[in-house]
């Protein structure tokens, strides 16, 4: 059976790292929405909401349904996106795992943010204070929770493998 890994966070505390990691454990489809979002900013000229997280729901429920387990990389910080996921593998007949990525340690996290670039040519990353206030959901529904602060990548990929089962 395809799955969703529908993965969520703040920006800095290290989701597409694992990600990234977990498609490459897995062989499936990487998704990133703020590549979504930057290519419909660079070629639709669009003032971007909610468009970014619907387009890439079609193309995982495309993927979905061909049987390809599909890694959702976004902030996913609102409930209704989270539902997004859980709709497109239901229309897939697909299972949907959430994970959320955390770093407890608030300096830690401060540092990564005042710290990143972007991997996407135009994406400009957003500061600690857009961070902080960027609204964050409470989840009502079961989640893996990942915490990065003061660990390696390596350990926290392995963590996650292990909670997945990959």
């Amino acid at each position: 059976m395809a799955v969703l890994y529908a993965f969520a966070g703040l920006p800095g505390v290290g989701k597409t790292t694992l990600a990234i990691a977990l498609a490459k454990r897995t062989g499936a489809t990487y998704l990133r929405v703020d590549a979504v979002e930057q290519g419909l900013r660079d070629t639709c000229r669009l003032h971007i909401h909610a468009e970014g997280y619907e387009l890439a729901a079609y193309m995982a429920t495309d993927c979905l349904k061909q049987g390809l387990s599909v890694i959702c990389d976004s902030c996913n910080t609102v409930a209704a996106f989270r539902v997004g996921w859980q709709q497109a593998a239901d229309a897939a007949g697909a299972a949907c795992i959430n994970i959320e990525v955390i770093c407890s340690d608030a300096e830690e996290h401060r540092r990564r943010v005042d710290a990143r670039t972007s991997s996407l040519p135009g994406l400009i990353v957003p500061t600690w204070s857009a961070v902080q206030a960027r609204e964050y959901e409470p989840w009502s529904v079961p989640v893996i929770r990942i915490d990065t602060a003061g660990r390696p990548a390596q350990a926290c990929s392995e963590e996650l493998f292990a909670n997945l089962g990959v």
